[in-house]
């Protein structure tokens, strides 16, 4: 058996250096409404990003070079030909783990770009808890003419599933069969740490920068206007209105019952968050609907061995007689 894995990595490692994609062109020149777009999803305001001087964000550098649904002429066979071996050998199923960035010069609008795309390393056999396979690492470059302009790595797992980890799914499919599900818990860490406390207070709280004074959410460890690393909290007043949202079809959660509504909610602070809306019926939504804050709690069962108490979340109601909505 580790015969047969060391030759597939050694024929792996073949493939390292060579081109994934040759003379790629993006489909459109870099643009104002795609910054605008980019700008509004992102809540960002730099006004670097508009006016007549403007210059894209940074991070959009990938955005120029995406081929859509259709892809990219340039593209080579080599990557298809490292995936083929890969899920031959039982590596079927891929997750992202990271990506890079370098940007060496700011792009405006309406420069095109090119780009060229490498297989630049094929890492040895891994071992993880999802399952064993290899990191494939991929590096584009982008120009601008004759100027590199910015260089994107992307690397992802191309893995077998472990055996564990799927006969553990078919087994709690089976007990959830008979019993009601476990809702997720949030991921707590030390950044929104006091988000969290503060909804178990039945307060939501917002990070303010004590350098600028901006809000900002979700919780981050520095300040997205000024960099500041000084922040204090306030405590939302409640109301907030529809800003966007979508109606959950597919795919199903043992722990919830589609469809249901999860909205962007803007806050009258003037930041937004993703939360449910309820008091209505999900075909009831609308954007603009005003809603209200208000503390659900869940009293669920809990797994083998579990330490958490009652799981509580910020909801938002539709206020009573605006079911309407407005557009």
């Amino acid at each position: 058996m580790s015969t047969v894995v060391d030759e597939l990595g050694a024929r792996l490692k073949t493939y390292e250096g060579r081109a994934a994609a040759v003379a790629g062109r993006g489909k459109d020149p870099v643009n104002e409404p795609m910054i605008r777009h980019w700008c509004e999803a992102m809540g960002d305001t730099n006004p670097a990003y508009e006016g007549p001087d403007a210059v894209a964000p940074p991070t959009m550098l990938q955005a120029w070079t995406m081929g859509g649904l259709s892809g990219h002429t340039g593209r080579t066979g080599a990557y298809d030909e490292l995936f083929d071996l890969l899920d031959a050998a039982g590596c079927t199923s891929v997750v992202a783990t990271d990506c890079e960035q370098e940007y060496l010069r700011p792009l405006r609008p309406g420069a095109e770009v090119t780009f060229d795309a490498v297989i630049e390393s094929v890492s040895d056999r891994k071992t993880t808890k999802l399952g064993t396979g290899y990191f494939v690492t991929t590096r584009m470059d982008v120009r601008v003419g004759p100027d590199l302009v910015g260089t994107h790595r992307f690397r992802i797992l191309k893995y077998a599933p472990a055996r564990q980890k799927q006969e553990q799914k078919q087994k709690q499919g089976q007990e959830q069969k008979g019993a009601r599900a476990r809702r997720p818990r949030p991921v707590v860490n030390r950044d929104n740490a006091g988000f969290w406390e503060g909804v178990e207070r039945h307060q939501l709280l917002i990070q303010r920068c004590t350098d600028c004074g901006t809000l900002r959410h979700p919780w981050l460890p520095g300040c997205n206007a000024c960099g500041g690393l000084d922040w204090d909290t306030v405590e939302a007043s409640g109301e907030g209105t529809v800003y966007s949202y979508v109606v959950m079809h597919h795919p199903p959660f043992p722990a919830f019952a589609p469809p249901y509504a999860v909205g962007l909610i803007e806050l009258a602070e003037g930041v937004r968050l993703v939360s449910n809306v309820v008091g209505v019926p999900f075909d009831k939504v609308r954007i603009g609907l005003p809603v209200r804050l208000e503390f659900q709690r869940y009293d669920e069962p809990r797994g083998s061995g579990d330490e958490d108490g009652p799981l509580v979340l910020p909801v938002f109601r539709v206020q009573e007689g605006r079911e309407g909505g407005v557009g």
